[in-house]
């Protein structure tokens, strides 16, 4: 095994959702447009990301009253760019696999294999009332989307795939053309013990909400363990809200007011939601099971990972969560366009640096 560690990823989310990344009335120089969008995905693919992770949002809530459909969007933001990576969310129910896999192969072809699907299994409960599907308790979201990811694998390598399911069925199905190898990436996200332990069966990455590097160790030794039983291996994403800035006291002011003018209600509308995504887990260990009311002004607890303060204190906590087994950082922003920009001249730098500090180390030990 090669004593050189594999240079972390980074990823953003694609503001495809109107309302930004924080349930908040601060200012946000964000967009939700194509035209930003577009834009931003030159930006981060200029200054070093390596992905882009779109949301999917069938209706309106807590300050998201807009939101584009998550895989065209991601098409256009694949079309505008030639060497992002970007992530289609994915909703098992509104999505059967034989449409995602072919709507995925397609892109997969027109975008020289940039495309990879982010299977989301829980979300909100009113909003699959809305649209009429059938909303199922947790384990069982986990149980579908097992199955939902067997399913994609299956079409795109297997001539006359055949699966008799408990939630889908397939009999003799050849899709043509199969995707390009490598195979799109199959990410996925939670942090319940039945999100784990699909990823350490069938996800190629498996994305958990922001925590301390010492959190993420926990959940990254289960995985990883789970999935070394399975014959099977998976990376980790690991949730983030970035704040950089010139001084830890500025990043941290910025931080103090986001949650001075956090939207109370919308922020408890959120959290009425989300309890029927972590707090159902049968072990209340799934996302936002133990969020505070500040950890969920930021969707996805990413005020906990703390990369907040100069860009040398960021680089240096974005170490600490490598050691801790992340193999990629998602990013949310305040600004978009502008702290993107300033994440990927003056962050990613200093963590390359370190990264090559601690392969010399490596080599001198040997």
């Amino acid at each position: 095994m090669s004593s050189h560690s594999d240079a972390i990823k980074f990823a953003y989310w694609v503001p495809n959702v109107s309302g930004g990344l924080v349930i908040s009335n601060i200012e946000q120089r964000t967009g939700w447009d194509i035209d930003y969008n577009r834009k931003l995905a030159q930006i981060a693919e200029a200054n070093g990301f390596d992905y882009a992770l779109s949301q999917i949002r069938f209706t309106a809530g807590y300050g998201a009253d807009n939101q584009h459909e998550s895989v065209s969007f991601s098409h256009a933001l694949l079309a505008a760019t030639t060497t992002l990576k970007v992530i289609a969310a994915i909703l098992p129910g509104p999505w059967n696999p034989a449409l995602a896999a072919k709507q995925i192969a397609t892109i997969n072809h027109l975008t020289n294999g940039r495309v990879s699907v982010n299977i989301v299994s829980g979300w909100f409960r009113g909003e699959f009332a809305a649209i009429g599907e059938l909303w199922l308790d947790h384990d069982e979201r986990y149980r579908r989307s097992e199955e939902f990811i067997r399913a994609l694998r299956g079409i795109w390598t297997e001539d006359s795939f055949t699966l008799k399911g408990d939630f889908y069925r397939f009999t003799n199905y050849s899709m043509k053309p199969k995707p390009t190898e490598p195979l799109p990436e199959i990410f996925q996200g939670g942090s319940s013990r039945a999100a784990r332990d699909m990823a350490s069966r069938v996800s190629d990455w498996y994305f958990t909400n922001g925590n301390t590097s010492e959190e993420i160790r926990k959940q990254v030794d289960d995985i990883r363990t789970k999935a070394k039983a399975n014959g099977h291996k998976v990376r980790i994403g690991v949730n983030a809200f970035a704040i950089a800035r010139e001084s830890e006291q500025e990043a941290r002011a910025v931080l103090d007011e986001i949650i001075a003018k956090a939207n109370p209600e919308a922020v408890q509308g959120f959290a009425d939601q989300v309890k029927n995504a972590g707090k159902a887990s049968p072990e209340g260990e799934g996302n936002w099971a133990k969020s505070s009311f500040e950890d969920l002004v930021q969707y996805n607890d990413g005020f906990r990972s703390n990369l907040i303060g100069t860009p040398e204190q960021i680089a240096e906590r974005i170490l600490k969560l490598k050691d801790a087994g992340a193999d990629l950082i998602l990013l949310g922003f305040l600004h978009f366009q502008e702290e993107v920009e300033f994440f990927g001249k003056r962050v990613i730098p200093l963590v390359r640096e370190l990264e090559a500090a601690r392969d010399r180390e490596l080599v001198a030990a040997e």
